[in-house]
């Protein structure tokens, strides 16, 4: 009788605890919840449940910024004007260096001296080569004068003879004789005047080769053909020195020096001679420049073109070291946005506003960029919200949670 009311019981303990679950009021565990097959139960487990709420997205606020577009250029040093020094003469020896790396130095000074034995030599015996010829047009003027002399005797004498011979008083052949001495006379002054001329033209030959043995010599002294810096030195002592190979010394005209850089050729357009630049030297800090030329060549395989920009005489720039400079190419003021809040379709621009936590596809136009931000000329207006990381995977109407870099930092960090 005792178990028979304890089962009652149970079985009334267990409806009032189902018609409690049924009515709402008595929440399922979850493990009993599993453990109960009816859709009855799941009903009640599921109870009231909410949709997911939307997601969140970070956004930024379009305000007006100024921005500055420029063209990145980079490259490496080079000398404004390179002045390659070398023998004018050949195969002579180095005898000396005078100037070495990094020297300073004035138009005309010396930098090297070479072997001068040999022009010394040959200076030497043209200089008695010249005696002679002196020698010879002496001897020459001496034989015309004396020709002179027999051509005007003869002439006399067969002048004297003609009325002889018309009177009688001399023979025919004396007359021919007298004649005959007369034209041996001319011909011996004539022969004496060739060998004057021969003299002098000797003379003259032997004056062009002691001019060209003394220029020989006076180049022996390789001498700097303008002020600047020598940058390398190839001469050295006991080497011979040859105009086919490499010069004996490299200097930089005035010590001035420039940027040669590279451009790609979509912004080459940009740049414009005596644009002012800021270049940033490795190792060196920043200079200041100015673009001196934008070449009319653009390499086909690389499409890129080359600019030089004229930075001067800096002693603490060393050429061959790398550099990069930003050319300003344009200014501008207007509404600023994150380059990631563009969305780029079909040649159409455009970004995603948020309004009433919906998203709202709107059509731009964009300007100048700068670093990481973008001009938006028309579409915006300022103080509109937009989503700073757009995607296709929202579309218009789409509801939002948004959300902004100052707030998304504590959340993550809670």
């Amino acid at each position: 009788m005792t178990f028979k009311r304890v089962f009652l019981g149970m079985l009334a303990v267990a409806g009032i605890w189902v018609a409690l679950m049924a009515s709402g009021r008595l929440t399922v565990p979850q493990p009993l919840a599993d453990m109960i097959p009816s859709k009855a139960a799941n009903k009640v487990v599921t109870g009231d449940a909410k949709g997911p709420p939307p997601p969140a997205v970070t956004v930024v606020r379009a305000t007006t910024a100024t921005f500055v577009e420029s063209v990145l250029v980079t490259g490496s040093l080079v000398a404004r004007e390179e002045i390659l020094v070398g023998p004018e003469i050949d195969g002579l020896r180095v005898v000396e260096v005078l100037a070495d790396e990094g020297d300073r130095v004035k138009k005309g000074q010396v930098l090297a001296r070479l072997v001068s034995d040999t022009l010394e030599a040959q200076l030497a015996q043209n200089t008695a080569a010249l005696a002679k010829s002196e020698a010879a047009i002496a001897q020459a003027q001496s034989a015309i004068n004396s020709a002179s002399a027999r051509l005007a005797e003869a002439k006399n004498a067969y002048d004297r003879a003609k009325p002889l011979t018309k009177s009688g008083y001399l023979s025919e052949s004396g007359m021919d004789q007298r004649e005959s001495a007369r034209l041996t006379a001319e011909a011996t002054l004539a022969s004496a005047r060739d060998g004057l001329k021969l003299a002098e033209a000797e003379k003259a030959q032997v004056e062009a080769q002691r001019r060209e043995i003394s220029w020989r010599r006076s180049r022996t002294d390789i001498r700097a053909p303008a002020d600047g810096l020598v940058s390398r030195r190839l001469a050295r002592i006991g080497g011979y020195a040859s105009g086919l190979a490499e010069p004996l010394f490299r200097i930089i005209a005035k010590g001035e020096i420039e940027l040669d850089g590279e451009v790609p050729e979509t912004q080459l357009g940009k740049i414009r001679e005596g644009q002012k630049v800021v270049i940033d030297v490795a190792g060196s800090g920043q200079v200041d420049g100015v673009v001196r030329l934008v070449s009319p060549e653009v390499d086909k395989a690389t499409r890129l073109g080359r600019v030089r920009i004229f930075i001067g005489d800096k002693p603490g720039l060393r050429i061959g070291s790398f550099a990069r400079a930003r050319i300003q190419t344009d200014t501008s003021r207007g509404l600023a946005l994150p380059s990631t809040a563009i969305l780029y379709s079909d040649g159409v621009t455009s970004v995603q506003v948020v309004h009433d936590n919906k998203v709202a596809v709107r059509k731009v136009k964009i300007g100048l960029a700068d670093g990481g931000r973008v001009e938006v000329t028309a579409g915006l207006a300022d103080g509109d919200i937009v989503i700073a990381r757009s995607g296709t995977f929202l579309r218009d109407g789409d509801g939002v949670t948004p959300v902004t870099d100052a707030e998304r930092g504590p959340r993550e960090a809670g």
